[in-house]
């Protein structure tokens, strides 16, 4: 384990969309760490804090983390493959 600083890059409301962003991010090349209380992951509630999870990104990734969760695509941005069905 490295004395890295990790820093919140995103609040998430739940685990479920917390993967989806990590995923992004990882894929990407910046590695990411997860904070959440654990009563809200049992219980799948998000009230008070409780539900959310705080994903984080080494200090030195945070700004291109930012930039790459405010990116957007348009559909012709994205490489679709077209796949053939047989008849």
């Amino acid at each position: 384990m490295t004395d890295e600083t990790w820093n919140v890059v995103y609040t998430a409301s739940g685990m479920t969309q917390a993967k989806i962003i990590t995923g992004r991010l990882e894929t990407e090349g910046i590695p990411t760490r997860l904070k959440y209380e654990a009563a809200g992951t049992i219980y799948a509630i998000t009230v008070d804090g409780l539900g959310e999870v705080k994903i984080l990104v080494p200090a030195e990734d945070l700004d291109r983390a930012g930039a790459i969760l405010n990116r957007s695509y348009d559909e012709q941005d994205l490489d679709w493959e077209k796949v053939e069905t047989p008849d």
